[in-house]
């Protein structure tokens, strides 16, 4: 078990103690990494769907109004594109989008340049709300960074981007 001198004992800890004393044979390293990682994951995903809902969306809302928003000017897409970054079946994002459409925050359109295909298109009042979205989960997770002083913040986020690049290789 690693330990950082200031740091409480949290329940990965002791989930590893236990193993120690069980199964001294293990190698518990990636339970010790992996497990603080699905338990943030878990805890910050809960705070973000707190942070958006008080917009009436949920996360995966946000994420698709986001990714048309950072898509730049004129914030259209189509919904192939947006499943692809997304990661979702075009079934799912539909229902999505037929959500987000009803709501407002954004229009589907012919997409001139495909006779057969649609464009999806934030709408004004989506602009407005993915911008205050994005601003109000941009202020819980940097709550949640608080407790590292912003040194141990960056080698984090630094330590994390090389471990998630070796794992998605």
């Amino acid at each position: 078990m690693t330990e950082h001198p200031e740091a409480p004992e949290d329940p990965v800890d002791v989930i590893i103690g236990q193993w120690a004393e069980v199964r001294p044979d293990l190698d518990t390293a990636g339970m010790e990494v992996f497990g603080r990682v699905f338990r943030l994951a878990r805890a910050m995903g809960d705070r973000m769907e707190q942070a958006y809902a008080r917009f009436g969306i949920s996360r995966g809302e946000f994420d698709a109004l986001a990714t048309l928003r950072r898509s730049g000017e004129p914030f259209t897409l189509s919904p192939r594109q947006l499943s692809a970054t997304l990661m979702l079946t075009t079934g799912g994002m539909t229902g999505r989008l037929d959500k987000l459409e009803r709501a407002g925050l954004l229009r589907r359109s012919p997409d001139p340049h495909d006779r057969r295909g649609l464009q999806v298109t934030l709408t004004d009042r989506g602009l407005e709300l993915i911008d205050e979205a994005v601003g109000a989960g941009l202020t819980a997770q940097t709550e949640a960074l608080a407790s590292l002083d912003p040194e141990r913040a960056a080698l984090l986020a630094g330590l994390l981007r090389d471990l998630l690049v070796g794992t998605e290789r």
